[in-house]
């Protein structure tokens, strides 16, 4: 079975050394709730708990998956008393409001508990996982009735969360949607349609679901324009608040995937379903966006998990694997041949795997400061600063974070060669729970266009130079040290030329809106490597000067230099090939006419 152990000590590096996370909790409301002790605590447990109660069941729940009998899901053996156990403990409610019953920590430190749950058990984490998109959309739409009776039963984790957005004919373009809302005498709306690939859309964890639902009013304006939100409930509230009458939305079959087999996927139909409007009539849109965006950097956090699973579990292998001599000869000539991680093609794997996955963890918990920031802070600039940077920073973490996720899965299957597609090393099961990654949520060329077309372009670079001048900032104060430039030098020259490249592919879009759409993914990628270089320049900083402090975790510290060197030399030159192809502009893409894309196969 594959082993886990919580990157506890890279974890307090990020963290404590190179983010300055206590002095960023101290300046927060709450914050010194947030002390080192209640922070060491909160990893340790959660590593506990995530390597002890979910990682076993992460195979027999993929193997057994989900079954639907009479419109009920019941989900693996083991989930429905491992979520019992999560909310035990008490985390559902770890980072949410006092007010709605939350223990009011910082949000930063619940998406740390979520890279430990997404790279244990994938399929699990993501039923409590929805929930908080649901509660966050509550929380900043909802009526004060809808926060007393949906959002407190979130934040405890009695209950569960959907997003109910994708239809059968339309997938991104929610403009599109069929589902209707019709009012009633009381108030109230009647919903009925069908919505299709809904994660966690019904099982037997909770004693109830609480469903948003994107859905139309009879006077709806045409498009995205006309769309409302609703709470539609599986059993609707009583008077004291608890589940009651079964509401007409049920499951109608489950999607039979190539993944995350342990979580209900489900076709959801609503036959005058009981639903409330959230927020205003046709405003949908802003609560949507609301859900998505936690639900996106929740997606690039299970990127990250993957990559950090699989890495952990290749190492392993590459560490006991014995298989030929070393090219410059015996490593372990005791032995009948050397362990593969001495080749240099294991190590480039690993290395790969090893950077991803800490090159990652550094974006996610940077980016967390500013959820911290944007929903805590005090000071107007501050959080206007750091709202901007979040807009920035989601679709990179929710799609880079994928695209290198999956990357480290199969580089993990290949580093066990044939045995990674053997099913009992689990190896293969990480390759197709990542693959979803990049899908949902929206797809990376999605979050591409997002990136690109609205939060760049349509601010005239504006959002970028947000982020570009801090890069800036930390180059200059860097250059007279010589003990890292060859980390400073090169991100300081990606600096200057992303902004270039941003110009360029502006001045080209003005003649031809095909260019934004024809450089958008290769942009966002060349983004994610310059954002890593800028993280991994930092991490190099604070590594250096931990050694010439000579400190006892000297082997640490070197490993992360080393690290940072091969992602700088190996990894960062993907660059060169993003630009090159951006520059191409959209012309051959283009070229091609619908109907010349099948000539060589016609009878």
């Amino acid at each position: 079975m594959p082993d886990y152990q919580a990157p506890l000590r890279d974890l307090r590096f990020v963290m404590d050394e190179m983010l300055d996370y206590p002095a960023h909790y101290a300046r927060l409301p709450g914050g010194e709730d947030a002390s080192p002790d209640v922070v060491a605590a909160i990893l340790e447990e959660g590593a506990r708990f995530a390597r002890e109660v979910l990682l076993p069941l992460n195979q027999s729940g993929d193997r057994e998956g989900c079954l639907l009998e009479g419109g009920e899901v019941k989900t693996p053996k083991g989930f429905k008393q491992a979520y019992a156990r999560y909310v035990e403990g008490g985390w559902p409610s770890l980072a949410a409001d006092p007010e709605h019953g939350g223990q009011g920590l910082p949000p930063s430190l619940a998406m740390v508990l979520s890279e430990m749950i997404c790279a244990t058990n994938l399929a699990w984490g993501m039923y409590p996982g929805l929930s908080h998109g649901a509660a966050d959309a509550l929380r900043h739409h909802g009526s004060a009735e809808q926060k007393a009776t949906y959002l407190t039963r979130l934040v405890a984790g009695a209950w569960t969360g959907t997003m109910c957005l994708t239809e059968p004919h339309c997938g991104t373009d929610l403009g599109l949607i069929k589902t209707r809302a019709a009012p009633t005498d009381d108030g109230a709306f009647d919903i009925t349609g069908t919505k299709i690939f809904i994660s966690a859309g019904e099982h037997d964890l909770a004693e109830n679901i609480v469903h948003l639902v994107l859905a139309k009013l009879p006077d709806a304006p045409e498009g995205s324009r006309g769309i409302s939100l609703f709470v539609v409930p599986k059993f609707l509230p009583d008077a004291d608040g608890n589940p009651g009458e079964r509401n007409a939305v049920a499951c109608g079959s489950l999607e039979h995937k190539m993944g995350i087999h342990g979580n209900a996927t489900c076709v959801m139909n609503f036959d005058g379903a009981r639903g409330f409007l959230v927020g205003e009539p046709h405003k949908g849109l802003a609560c949507m966006f609301t859900m998505m965006n936690a639900a996106r950097i929740g997606v690039g956090i299970q990127g990250l998990g993957v990559a950090e699973a699989s890495f952990q579990n290749a190492l392993a292998y590459a560490r006991d694997r014995l298989q030929m001599r070393g090219l410059a000869g015996p490593r372990a000539p005791e032995k009948a041949a050397d362990p593969i991680i001495v080749h240099p093609d294991v190590r480039r794997m690993l290395l790969t795997q090893k950077a991803f996955a800490e090159g990652g963890r550094m974006l996610t918990l940077y980016t967390a400061q500013m959820i911290d920031i944007v929903e805590h802070g005090q000071d107007a600039a501050e959080r206007e600063r750091a709202e901007t940077l979040l807009g920035l920073l989601t679709p990179i973490v929710k799609a880079f974070l994928t695209e290198t996720g999956c990357e480290a899965t199969n580089e993990g299957v290949q580093v066990f060669g044939g045995h990674g597609f053997i099913q009992e090393w689990g190896m293969e099961q990480l390759v197709r729970d990542a693959r979803i990654t990049r899908l949902y949520e929206g797809t990376t060329g999605i979050q591409a266009l997002d990136l690109l077309g609205r939060k760049v372009l349509m601010s005239q670079g504006e959002t970028l130079k947000v982020f570009t001048r801090e890069i800036h900032k930390f180059c200059r104060a860097e250059e007279g040290n010589a003990e890292i430039a060859e980390f400073i030098r090169p991100l300081a020259k990606l600096n200057a030329e992303w902004g270039e490249l941003t110009l360029g592919i502006g001045m080209k879009a003005m003649a031809d809106r095909e260019e934004v759409g024809a450089a958008s993914v290769d942009y966002l990628m060349y983004a994610g490597y310059v954002t890593l270089a800028y993280l991994f320049a930092r991490a190099a900083k604070q590594a250096k000067a931990a050694l010439t402090e000579s400190t006892d975790d000297g082997a640490f510290y070197s490993a992360k230099l080393d690290t940072a060197r091969f992602y700088f030399q190996r990894l960062l030159p993907r660059t060169r090939a993003h630009k090159q192809a951006i520059e191409a502009g959209a012309e051959s893409l283009m070229a091609l006419s619908a109907e010349d894309f099948g000539r060589g196969f016609e009878v």
